[in-house]
């Protein structure tokens, strides 16, 4: 009687450990991926005002001096430049950057929520 030779037998230990390695392989693969994400994402905010952005500034900008008062309701600025606040924000911001000590924001007579963007004089 001949004997025949015996295969080696994966136990569910050794299973389960093998799955273990493979889960652990994957959740740094997806660590690695977030990291380059998070890095690029701030890579990208550092680079400064885009092309929209300063040409919206620009428009604000053009807006304020043909005024009489040199002065707009944050509202009036948002309609002319047919955007959202997140964007009129970020367009002002960029101005403000541009020209420092040229403009201010104060807050509107009779409504305390409401901001009025001015062009200070030189």
């Amino acid at each position: 009687m001949r004997l025949r030779p015996s295969r080696p037998q994966f136990t569910f230990q050794d299973e389960k450990i093998a799955a273990l390695e493979s889960t652990q392989e994957t959740q740094a693969d997806n660590q690695l991926i977030q990291l380059r994400l998070i890095h690029d994402l701030r890579e990208a905010t550092k680079k400064g005002p885009g092309k929209t952005e300063i040409s919206r500034a620009e428009k604000i900008e053009k807006y304020l001096a043909s005024r009489p008062d040199h002065r707009a309701s944050f509202e009036t600025l948002k309609g002319h430049l047919g955007i959202d606040k997140d964007l009129l924000n970020n367009a002002i911001k960029t101005l403000m950057a541009a020209s420092p000590g040229c403009y201010g924001i104060s807050h509107t007579l009779g409504d305390k929520r409401k901001r009025t963007l001015l062009m200070l004089p030189r």
